[in-house]
């Protein structure tokens, strides 16, 4: 974490985040031309559900998640997915995905009559279970990567995966403190769901 905190302010090697920890995901594709990237969507995963510390979401972003290896994941088989980021618990950032590139996070989704928000958004996992409480390393790790993000691209605004697809995603879920994340942010009111 002392090392996440000394290097926020560090430079972009294009679109890789010197403090996080890079390992590339090959579930990603071009942005549309001329694309603005402005919105953070923020999610939460745990593989499997409700486990924390497993490695078993950063195989399943690389595709080479063991089907086997526990139930749950028959239901995951064949399906492709990524985000540029994962804070894990104790606040440790993990980069998958070159922001410059489309990671597959949102799915289908939409912000403010914007449709496809994989196309403009930067994606960022929280480990956590949907619905519950997130660790306060996560909280920082959150600011300190949102503020990097906003140096380098022109983000506007920030919203839950419940918040671009409703209905279909829940989370982060209730358990997710957007009132805290504010606080740290010091963003105006506009950047954040209503």
């Amino acid at each position: 974490m002392t090392q996440l905190l000394a290097q926020t302010q560090s430079a972009w090697a294009g679109g890789w985040w010197p403090s996080a920890e890079h390992r590339v995901s090959p579930h990603h594709n071009r942005r549309p031309p001329e694309t603005a990237i402005d919105l953070i969507v923020v999610h939460s995963i745990s593989l499997p559900p409700g486990e924390f510390g497993t490695d078993d979401v950063d195989a399943f972003f690389r595709g080479r998640l063991n089907w086997q290896a526990h139930p749950y994941f028959e239901a995951l088989r064949g399906v492709s997915v990524s985000s540029h980021f994962l804070i894990l618990r104790n606040g440790w950032v993990r980069q998958y995905v070159d922001v410059n590139r489309r990671a597959w996070h949102a799915g289908v989704s939409s912000h403010r009559g914007r449709t496809s928000c994989n196309d403009y958004s930067v994606g960022i996992e929280l480990e956590g279970l949907e619905g519950g409480l997130f660790e306060p390393p996560q909280y920082t790790a959150l600011a300190q990567l949102s503020h990097a993000l906003a140096a380098q691209w022109p983000i506007e605004h920030v919203a839950g995966h419940e918040h671009v697809a409703p209905g279909r995603k829940s989370d982060p879920g209730q358990g997710f403190d957007w009132g805290h994340l504010k606080a740290l942010l010091r963003w105006p009111d506009r950047c954040f769901p209503g």
